[in-house]
């Protein structure tokens, strides 16, 4: 444990809301423990007093070691369930507090510095990487701290009754406890390491082969992707069995530990038997009382096996935890004037320091109430323009107002509280209708959501859903059609009621009748707000915006009324 004691320092740190939970799984451990010890000690020395007292015909009081046996078995029986109780409660609770704490840190991190990872390693760390942190409560903490007390509790029996045995007792329990942990927590470091990394890459190569097995089916890759998963599968597999057999081995070295105790303990108390030095029932007591030490001992180097594995999964949380947000947020937002005007001045962006400019200049107004269209190729730095305007990403150079106030003074969720996005790729969720559009607004009434649905042309939909709007769409929307999913979107913005409208790609990938239903719940969309519209072809849309601002390389080329684009349409230039 000392090799990374950060890592385990900090952790702790982390579950002090919990301690009470923790002190008390702990406490009821100690007391399940001491019930075992007690029960086998004062049940095996009763046992040998009541053979010698009837092979003698001497009379013995069997009351006080009677009451003793069952308050042992009561102890042992009721400590293990509470024990049980306690620890697995305090476990849960601290694991939902540590995911809780993870995805809080996370949220500022979205979606900048998130982006380089996938979402099957994120889940990974959530969950995955979360869970196996309960090995160090549950496995290392509450066993390591139950066997220290009863080591000192059988040591001090120990010397008080057979004095020369005290020692050989201590080494060799230090020896099961100590020793032979440190060696499987040594000789599994690599194999525990190279595990946690390891499963991390096959859970993100079997993603890759569930959401791309439709294109590995058809270019044929499938085999080489499975030949991949398999061969990464049985070299996990061998390193998971190391790990057994070295556990295997820790535990059998411990439990040869526990039986040289015994005979270390019967070769010296042999002779005080003799000596008439020592009762014959208390050497059954320290034997029996040995093998409950032994006992508690044994499950340590199979706990310490996998314990730099546990670092690392916890390394790897605090690692992800740790990253700096892109977009510092100041504590509080300046005041905003409402309706909001944007306005871009000189604005330079790229996402790393040797990229070339994303946006590379940027000069850009948008009024209150404006209608203005974006327009350029891919590449040109429309969804980078995007990104500043929401500080999903910081900008290098320049300056973006809105509301009067710069960028920079006010908080990404007081932006965004003022700008309705319906978004090139959609995103639903695998809830009902009702929870996807209340998403925007939670305490919506159901008249608005109505209206809402109304102006997004959603009518008919909705009154053809088997359950109305309690009807689950399915993961991602898998239940609606693409020009749905737009309508769905489009009514979550509505309902947002935001003043800006910010339509990325509208009609992407839609046929033409869709398309054109589409345009019109736009059309109503934009009624009464500022209208921010991104797209590579304005061609079936130009109705919608006043001007436009085609953008070339991350600037903007020049700005011209919708009218005289529109003419550029009808020249045969849809490009432009």
């Amino acid at each position: 444990m000392s090799a990374s004691p950060a890592p385990l320092r900090r952790l702790l740190g982390l579950l002090r809301a919990q301690q009470a939970w923790l002190w008390a799984g702990l406490a009821l451990a100690l007391l399940a423990a001491l019930g075992a010890a007690g029960l086998m000690a004062t049940s095996g020395g009763f046992i040998a007093a009541m053979a010698l007292a009837g092979a003698s015909g001497a009379a013995i009081n069997y009351f006080t070691p009677a009451a003793l046996i069952r308050g042992f078995a009561i102890l042992r029986s009721g400590g293990r369930y509470a024990e049980r109780l306690a620890t697995h409660e305090a476990t849960l609770r601290a694991l939902a507090d540590l995911r809780v704490w993870l995805f809080t840190r996370l949220i500022p991190l979205a979606p900048a510095r998130l982006a380089a990872l996938r979402s099957a390693e994120l889940f990974a760390r959530l969950r995955a990487d979360i869970d196996a942190l309960e090995h160090v409560y549950l496995a290392v903490l509450v066993p390591t701290g139950v066997a220290a007390v009863i080591t000192l509790l059988t040591f001090a029996v120990t010397l008080a009754t057979l004095p020369w045995a005290a020692l050989p007792l201590l080494a060799l329990a230090v020896l099961a406890g100590v020793a032979l942990p440190a060696w499987t927590r040594r000789r599994g470091a690599a194999d525990a390491v190279a595990t946690v990394n390891e499963a991390a890459q096959q859970r993100d190569l079997l993603m890759d082969a569930l959401r791309g097995h439709a294109d590995l089916l058809a270019l044929g890759a499938d085999g080489a992707l499975r030949r991949r998963i398999d061969a990464l599968t049985r070299q996990l597999d061998a390193r998971r069995a190391r790990l057994d057999r070295l556990q295997g081995l820790g535990q059998a070295a411990a439990g040869m530990a526990a039986q040289g105790a015994v005979l270390a303990l019967l070769l010296l108390g042999l002779p005080a038997l003799a000596a008439h030095a020592l009762a014959p029932p208390l050497l059954v007591m320290l034997v029996l009382l040995t093998l409950a030490l032994f006992e508690v001992l044994t499950p340590l180097p199979e706990a310490l096996a996998q314990w730099q594995g546990t670092l690392t999964a916890a390394g790897r949380v605090f690692a992800l935890a740790d990253m700096p947000p892109a977009i510092v947020e100041p504590a509080h937002s300046a005041p905003m004037t409402l309706p909001p005007a944007i306005r871009f001045e000189g604005v330079r962006l790229r996402y790393a320091d040797a990229a070339s400019w994303a946006l590379d200049g940027i000069d850009l107004e948008l009024a209150p109430g404006a209608r203005l269209a974006v327009v350029g190729p891919s590449g040109a730095g429309k969804s980078s323009l995007i990104g500043a305007l929401l500080k999903f990403h910081p900008v290098q150079q320049g300056r973006i107002a809105f509301g009067g106030q710069p960028l920079d003074a006010l908080r990404g969720e007081d932006v965004r509280a003022r700008i309705a996005v319906v978004a090139q790729r959609t995103h639903l969720f695998n809830r009902s209708l009702l929870d996807n559009l209340l998403l925007a607004r939670p305490d919506a009434d159901t008249a608005a959501i109505e209206r809402a649905v109304h102006r997004a042309r959603l009518d008919a939909f909705v009154a053809q859903l088997p359950q109305g709007y309690d009807t689950v769409l399915g993961e991602g929307g898998a239940r609606v059609s693409g020009g749905e999913a737009r309508r769905i979107v489009i009514a979550r913005a509505l309902l947002k009621d935001a003043p800006v409208l910010l339509l990325d790609e509208p009609t992407e990938g839609l046929d033409a009748i869709t398309a054109r239903d589409l345009c019109t719940a736009l059309a109503e969309a934009a009624r009464g707000r500022s209208l921010l519209l991104i797209t590579h072809r304005l061609a079936g849309l130009e109705h919608l915006v006043d001007e436009v601002a085609v953008l070339e390389a991350g600037c903007v080329a020049r700005r011209v009324p919708a009218s005289a684009y529109r003419a550029t349409l009808a020249q045969g230039d849809p490009a432009r």
